[in-house]
């Protein structure tokens, strides 16, 4: 039975890799759509995921990370009064254009100012410190957002909001796809450059640290040691007022499904994952049914020598296995390949995880299997009598 299906397959090897090549389309389709959904959502989330911090303190009409009113900066001298709460900072997020100079060029980026305690993720760093941005007028972005925003090196100058700024060091890994370019900061950055206005503030220091009533985007709070996070979430929100109290894992969900299921977004991604599975169906289905109809004689000729259906069904079905592990195989190799040259070049995440990995193979061999079970149709209408046909 096996040298029959493997016979079926390499028989004609032009035939072959054409086949292949189909399959291979199939599973990048569907794994590359899914990754893309995958990466979007984790990208929506991934600046909360990476913090250090167990709790995030933001007003309570918050939508999502970058969608929510402001509390006033005398929110986190509350917090760092609470039982329970070894240490509080404020972070400050929004929207700014960077100017720079020698390019002529404008790009908005999502500013991202904070203490750097509980916020950045020190293991992103390829070059320079958070430590350098307690110098006034600086900032890090991840590499990969170098071209946009074109500069060429640590060192570069340019101007946010028309605010003189200098490059001090890189990230890795810290893009998103749905916030654009990312620019960390300090605390005291963010709140000046947000500020800022060519004349009217250009005397301000930018050390100058934050007054009780300057706006801030959320308070980030580190527990005491074995603290229960629950029950510092209900007295955060009972000592401060208009809260609440986030844990990450419920900030990241709260950011997640508003992109995924208020945007429009996330139906436009699942629509696509979905519509790269059909396609794929069909052309594995397509591919498996022509091999049928090209072996049809041969299976005459088994019908004529007596053996049964469900030999024939066999040799069918292990023919459609194996074409799509030979697809699978290469076809998950090549998008591992584009997904790490796109997170590498692009900062763009397609995540394949092996979750996501192994629900493909089972969608490659289910397509495959229904195919081939689409094409022993054919087979049990032939005529063994078609073996003596000229």
């Amino acid at each position: 039975m096996a040298s029959i299906a493997r016979k079926n397959l390499i028989e004609d090897i032009p035939r072959f890799l054409v086949a292949q090549a189909g399959i291979l389309f199939a599973v990048g389709l569907v794994t590359i759509q899914t990754g893309v959904q995958l990466g979007f959502a984790q990208s929506s989330s991934q600046l909360i995921e990476q913090s250090q911090a167990d709790l995030w303190v933001a007003s309570n009409n918050m939508e999502h990370l970058d969608l929510t009113l402001p509390l006033p900066y005398e929110r986190v001298a509350e917090a760092r009064s609470v039982e329970g709460v070894e240490q509080a900072e404020g972070v400050i997020i929004g929207g700014a254009v960077c100017h720079e100079e020698q390019a002529n060029k404008i790009t908005g980026v999502t500013l991202v100012g904070g203490t750097g305690g509980l916020l950045f993720a020190q293991d992103s760093l390829t070059q320079g410190s958070f430590n350098d941005l307690k110098q006034p007028n600086t900032f890090i972005v991840d590499e990969t957002s170098l071209d946009d925003l074109n500069f060429q090196k640590v060192g570069e100058q340019a101007t946010v909001n028309s605010a003189p700024a200098k490059l001090v060091g890189l990230t890795s890994g810290t893009q998103s796809i749905v916030f654009g370019n990312l620019m960390f900061t300090s605390l005291e950055s963010a709140n000046y450059y947000r500020s800022y206005r060519s004349n009217a503030l250009s005397s301000i220091s930018l050390s100058r640290e934050l007054t009780a009533t300057d706006p801030v985007s959320f308070v980030l709070i580190r527990a005491i040691g074995e603290e229960n996070l629950e029950a510092l979430q209900q007295r955060l929100e009972a000592e401060l007022p208009e809260v609440r109290a986030y844990t990450r894992a419920e900030m990241a969900q709260q950011t997640q499904a508003y992109w995924q299921k208020r945007s429009g977004i996330g139906y436009i991604l699942g629509l696509g994952a979905v519509v790269g599975t059909i396609v794929g169906a069909v052309v594995v289905g397509q591919i498996l049914y022509a091999s049928v109809s090209d072996h049809i004689k041969e299976f005459g000729t088994l019908k004529a020598m007596g053996a049964s259906d469900w030999y024939i069904y066999r040799v069918i079905m292990e023919q459609g296995l194996w074409m799509a592990i030979l697809g699978y195989l290469p076809g998950m190799a090549l998008c591992l390949g584009v997904a790490a040259w796109t997170s590498a070049t692009q900062g763009i995440l397609i995540l394949i995880t092996p979750a996501s990995a192994i629900a493909v193979l089972g969608i490659t061999v289910v397509m495959c299997l229904s195919s081939a079970i689409f094409a022993i149709q054919k087979v049990t209408r032939v005529d063994p009598a078609i073996v003596f046909k000229a």
